[in-house]
């Protein structure tokens, strides 16, 4: 009787690159996971690494992969990649890097010199959208690069995301999904295509389109993996590498997220909450939504940047005992913070947090600033602990009313996906606050799982997603809210929390102003 066909999928993420075997089941039957360092930097607020470092940190994933699993390489019937949004890369005329990657983390700006020229530049006058461009224009790496670094732009040929880059390494060709491009380049969030020849966003940077790579939906064959491929990923015969998605819309498919009625929550270094639809739907006013890994469908997409970052900066900041007593006993830390939260009732008497760790972009805006009220003698590092949790879940939930308010459709179930997703005390406080059942999916490698059901329905494995989400998708634990403390949180939240950024904005401005922080 023939093997069973396997699919491979990397996930390169900001903490780790994974490679992880999926059947057509959904079961993950293999794992290699490899930490990396996400970032350096040689300037303050610079975050940048090698590209060639995640291409040798995804060959130690899957030696670790081999090494323990009992699952061949010749099950193996395809190769998909997702990856990290927004991280770019320079690349000369002979595939050569040219220049570290920009980590989507970065937070460098480029100068912004003059409006747009022409009719446009006159239109976002008109509309008074000037400010908004502008911060586009100043987010843009491809400007800061050739304002600062020109000889490097001129040698740029090839302009990438890291998913982009990643299948150049296994394909040689140079090919990216449209469910990858998140980030500051051309692309038409509407079409899922680069943007057409008369569209603005090519007035604001210099990013030709031969610098592009060709897009590929979801789903379709990227390239087959080179030689050299092989070997790197411990395979023996050359496989189809199909087109996944980026990390998030991978995590969503991977979720079982198909319709705009279930919202599909990422606790991961940043926090998102996302439906899928196949209506455009811009959650905020001008805020595209994502190309889904679901082809021909929508993200809708309300994000919170440093999300459970801020989890990772308390322990780092505060949670030194945890780490050394889990150390010591020889379990996670997570188990630990556990109890710092059920040792603090619900609504951390009284503290309140808003997680605007770093500045947005409209909603909040680059003046942000995070920010905890409420103190008094009573507070402790769990209550501040327990108030982090509950302020993004708090930002997570006016994320949530504002995609039902600009798509019309009611959010009746909730999927609770990444690192966060680990914590049971997360878990149950968030189904507390939205007053709504958290769902936990079958396993925790969701964005893995959700490329390989691209890579299912490319492969021929499933006739279709609708197929491949049903067989390789299911609900693990659910957390049901309890009514005594969803009634304590919709206080909070309806008279507290949603008052907190109008009434602090002003004084986050003064801030600003004051000490120019942030730029």
């Amino acid at each position: 009787m023939p093997a069973e066909p396997l699919i491979l999928a990397i996930d390169n993420g900001t903490q780790s690159v994974r490679a992880l075997l999926f059947d057509a089941r959904g079961n993950l039957v293999g794992k290699g996971k490899q930490e990396i360092e996400p970032y350096f930097s040689t300037e303050p607020g610079w975050a940048e690494q090698h590209p060639d470092y995640f291409w040798a940190q995804l060959g130690k994933a899957c030696k670790l992969l081999w090494d323990s699993t009992t699952a061949s390489p010749d099950q193996v019937a395809g190769v998909t990649v997702t990856t990290q949004r927004g991280t770019v890369i320079n690349l000369d005329e002979n595939g050569q890097a040219l220049r570290p990657a920009i980590i989507w983390l970065d937070q460098r700006h480029a100068k912004v010199e003059g409006p747009v020229k022409g009719p446009w530049g006159w239109l976002f006058k008109l509309a008074r959208l000037e400010d908004t461009i502008n911060r586009f224009r100043e987010k843009t790496q491809a400007n800061w690069i050739a304002q600062n670094q020109p000889e490097i732009w001129a040698r740029t040929r090839h302009f990438l995301l890291l998913s982009g880059y990643l299948n150049y390494r296994l394909t040689g060709e140079f090919k990216d999904s449209t469910g990858s491009q998140v980030g500051y380049l051309p692309f038409d969030y509407r079409k899922h295509r680069w943007a057409g020849a008369r569209d603005f966003k090519w007035q604001t940077m210099p990013v030709k389109r031969s610098m592009l790579p060709e897009l590929v939906p979801p789903g379709q064959t990227l390239g087959h993996l080179t030689d050299e491929a092989c070997r790197h990923l411990g395979l023996a015969k050359s496989l189809p590498v199909i087109a996944a998605a980026s990390d998030k819309a991978c995590e969503i498919l991977g979720s079982g997220g198909l319709t705009p009625e279930i919202g599909c929550l990422s606790y991961g270094t940043t926090a998102t909450i996302n439906t899928t639809s196949q209506r455009y739907v811009e959650p905020i006013r001008l805020m595209p939504p994502y190309p889904s890994a679901l082809p021909r469908h929508y993200s809708t997409e309300v994000m919170i940047y440093r999300g459970f970052w801020m989890v990772s900066w308390f322990k780092r900041e505060f949670g030194l005992r945890e780490r050394k007593i889990a150390e010591q006993r020889g379990i996670e830390p997570e188990a630990l913070f556990d109890e710092l939260v059920k040792a603090v009732p619900p609504g951390s008497m009284g503290l309140m947090l808003q997680p605007y760790w770093s500045p947005g972009v409209r909603q909040p805006g680059p003046e942000a600033k995070g920010s905890i009220i409420g103190f008094g003698d009573v507070h402790t590092r769990s209550h501040i602990y327990r108030a982090i949790l509950e302020g993004l879940a708090y930002a997570l939930r006016e994320g949530k009313e504002k995609i039902e308010k600009r798509s019309g459709v009611k959010i009746t179930k909730l999927r609770v996906a990444g690192g966060g997703s680990q914590s049971d005390a997360a878990m149950q406080l968030t189904a507390d606050v939205f007053g709504l059942p958290a769902e936990k999916p079958h396993t925790y490698e969701t964005s893995g799982l959700g490329a390989a059901i691209d890579a299912a329905v490319g492969l021929g494995l499933h006739p279709d997603f609708d197929s491949a989400v049903a067989n390789m998708t299911r609900v693990g634990d659910v957390f049901h809210p309890n009514e005594e403390t969803r009634a304590l949180y919709q206080q909070l939240y309806s008279e507290v929390y949603l008052k907190m950024y109008p009434q602090l904005q002003p004084l986050y401005r003064k801030i600003r102003e004051i000490t120019g922080y942030p730029r």
